[in-house]
């Protein structure tokens, strides 16, 4: 019998310390865009603005103390810390301005992501100001045939909504009804659970989710979490409470990496497209 190599059997050991070790990471990260989301909702009563540098500097130099305590290099400590800043700001749907709050070096994968021009909403302001707000669309949208709106809908909820259709997830769906309802381009679906699809029907609704196409955008496309546009009366419940709630919690544990690549760039970025065109008109008011 053949004994395994020993040093085999040590990288293996090693390598599931390192397996571990990041699965902590993942953990931490998302126990912090839990914190974040908290902020978010306590700034404003707070009165304190939504970017804070002074705590942002802080932060940063809790983090290079610690790192040279543990002897991590102070470049890998600001490159995580940076990563993780970013991410908040994109939580709180603020522009990320390389600028502000001392120096933020992306590390060099991310780089690409944050020179694209449709996700730098700071540009051109004076052409989005251009394009008509979502209601003037309204009157457009009602000559599109009924049909056709339900068609599309259920197909693109067939697709992100693929992984919990095939496990049963949506199963509290069956036999109720939710409705969507877009304010600004005066849209609303009911959606009901039949033959394991999502139909749009025409009964009444149990609960509503009522919000304008942007706050719905930035809501599908993970770039606002539901309690934030909430608590901010972006989005607005009304009817069955139990049911539009479960139906929240399903949206925010979807697993974002089972939704077809493509569609998922398209949300994020029709999404950072539609707030940074509101951003700009609301600014000519």
């Amino acid at each position: 019998m053949l004994l395994p190599n020993p040093e085999r059997l040590a990288l293996t050991h090693v390598r599931g310390a390192i397996d571990r070790v990041d699965d902590g990471l993942i953990v931490l990260l998302a126990a912090r865009r839990r914190l974040v989301r908290a902020v978010a909702a306590l700034k404003p009563r707070a009165g304190v603005p939504s970017r804070d540098l002074a705590r942002e500097r802080q932060v940063r130099t809790r983090a290079q103390s610690l790192a040279r305590r543990l002897d991590l290099p102070a470049d890998t400590a600001a490159g995580l810390l940076d990563l993780a800043i970013v991410d908040a700001c994109r939580q709180q749907g603020m522009a990320i301005d390389l600028d502000q709050g001392g120096p933020m070096r992306l590390p060099a994968m991310m780089q690409p992501i944050m020179s694209d021009p449709l996700l730098s909403e700071s540009r051109a302001p004076h052409l989005l100001r251009l394009l008509p707000p979502p209601r003037r669309f309204a009157p457009l949208l009602r000559v599109l045939p009924l049909r056709w709106q339900r068609a599309l809908l259920e197909r693109a909820m067939a697709r992100v909504l693929a992984v919990p259709l095939q496990d049963g997830t949506l199963e509290f769906m069956r036999g109720r009804r939710l409705g969507i309802e877009v304010s600004d381009l005066q849209l609303r679906w009911v959606l009901e659970l039949h033959d394991g699809r999502l139909r749009v029907g025409d009964g009444k609704p149990e609960a509503s989710v009522r919000g304008s196409a942007t706050d719905l955008l930035l809501l599908a496309s993970r770039l606002e979490d539901a309690d934030t546009l909430f608590f901010q009366r972006a989005l607005e419940l009304t009817g069955d409470t139990e049911l539009g709630l479960t139906a929240r919690n399903l949206l925010e544990r979807l697993p974002w990496e089972s939704v077809p690549l493509g569609l998922r760039i398209a949300l994020n970025r029709g999404a950072r497209f539609a707030r940074a065109a509101r951003t700009a008109h609301r600014s000519d008011d």
